[in-house]
């Protein structure tokens, strides 16, 4: 990643150059270095330990070490700096063309990750995983659960236009409520180009928080004898693969008539679904194992790579911090509360912590959710409902998403 910014002093020194450049930055940028340095290394121990998802955590802890420590001289006369992995910011076509000759991530950066590939793999290995008779089986309870954990979604945006960012940038940052990484990634993308990386660096960071925040926002607003509530019996029928694949043809064609800006989303994971549930066991091993998870990998490895100190020293980051991580606990909090009126309307029979797996984060939420309930009723069962209120968040997720899209788009 290169990067303008000259050193206060240049020091002549060609070896430990990593060590050179950091005593030769702007001390703003030398201890912004340094803090991703040691920020790569919590993310790394945390991943490991199990507290976030270690696929994503542990190859972006180490990408944001290594990139702010291997910032070598570009140019000894201007004392320019940059690494050997990608630069982002190039868009001159002969620029480019040297570049993906030359920094080892770039092709990988640019053919899969900034024109949203990468964001459609995840979802096509996702929609393999997702059993979609979760929401046929109780439609409109999961989807106003879905519906209510978009209130930091909804609310981030307004904050965000008052915080002085502009209509496209605030569109692009208040998709963070919707908690769903694929879905940022590719609106940020369509909206806020220059503001793309730090976006999406600040989502997925936030996103790996949610596994470890959530159920202390659930221990506040839910008292304990009713984060224990076992839900009661229900007659359900079982759910078949026609019933399933007609429900995916169908609410993937309606979406897309109605928000085609983010038919390639619809259709990666209703696709994902598809070959779920047409039962072809090879298709399945393969978008739901090495794909899913190679494309996970690179996404968390290439997240880590772009936190270099300069690109997130931009004065706006700051704000996108701040908005991101309350658009993600308002949506916490508007899931619960959707919960709480489920509570209420079932005459004390719904158990409201299924509330925060409407945020969509499959199947951590949902997982998350299950946790605290079997924390204090260990034979307590909530996971169907909470992975069809946890499915249903995706859905809205990428309908918020293309509301976003298109209001920008035709107010520019």
């Amino acid at each position: 990643m290169k990067s303008g910014a000259a050193p206060v002093e240049f020091l002549d020194i060609d070896l430990f150059q990593g060590i050179a450049t950091l005593l030769a930055s702007e001390p703003e940028i030398a201890a912004m270095r340094i803090f991703l340095i040691l920020l790569g290394f919590l993310l790394i121990y945390l991943g490991r330990k199990g507290v976030l998802e270690a696929l994503l955590m542990i190859p972006m802890g180490l990408g944001m070490s290594v990139v702010n420590a291997s910032v070598l001289f570009w140019d000894k006369e201007t004392g320019r700096q940059g690494t050997l992995f990608l630069d982002p910011l190039v868009e001159d076509t002969e620029a480019l063309m040297a570049t993906l000759q030359f920094d080892w991530l770039q092709p990988i950066y640019t053919f899969t990750f900034s024109n949203g590939l990468i964001a459609c793999l995840v979802l096509l290995g996702v929609g393999v995983l997702l059993d979609v008779g979760f929401v046929i089986a109780r439609p409109f309870k999961s989807m106003f659960i879905a519906l209510c954990a978009e209130l930091g979604t909804v609310l981030a945006f307004p904050l965000a236009i008052w915080w002085d960012l502009p209509i496209n940038d605030a569109a692009a940052v208040a998709t963070i409520g919707g908690a769903d990484g694929p879905m940022i990634l590719f609106t940020a993308l369509l909206l806020s180009p220059d503001l793309f990386v730090p976006i999406t660096v600040v989502a997925y960071l936030y996103l790996g928080l949610t596994y470890g925040g959530y159920p202390y926002l659930i221990r506040m607003l839910v008292p304990k004898h009713i984060r224990g509530l076992q839900m009661p019996p229900e007659k359900t029928r079982v759910i078949s693969s026609r019933e399933k694949i007609i429900f995916s043809v169908v609410a993937c064609t309606v979406l897309c008539l109605l928000f085609p800006v983010a038919a390639p989303l619809f259709l990666s994971l209703f696709l994902g679904v598809m070959i779920r549930e047409s039962d072809l066991g090879h298709y399945v091993q393969t978008f739901g194992g090495p794909v899913l998870y190679g494309a996970t990998f690179f996404l968390g490895l290439l997240l880590g790579i772009l936190c270099e100190a300069n690109t997130l020293l931009d004065p706006k980051v700051v704000t996108l911090l701040v908005i991101g991580i309350l658009a993600l606990l308002l949506s916490g909090i508007g899931g619960l509360i959707g919960g709480y009126i489920l509570y209420f309307a079932t005459g004390k029979k719904y158990n409201p912590v299924i509330g925060i797996a409407g945020v969509s984060c499959v199947p951590t939420c949902a997982k998350v959710a299950q946790k605290c309930v079997a924390a204090e009723t260990p034979g307590a069962v909530i996971l169907p409902h909470a992975l069809g209120a946890s499915i249903s968040g995706v859905i809205t997720s990428a309908i918020f998403a293309s509301i976003f899209i298109s209001i920008v788009q035709k107010m520019q």
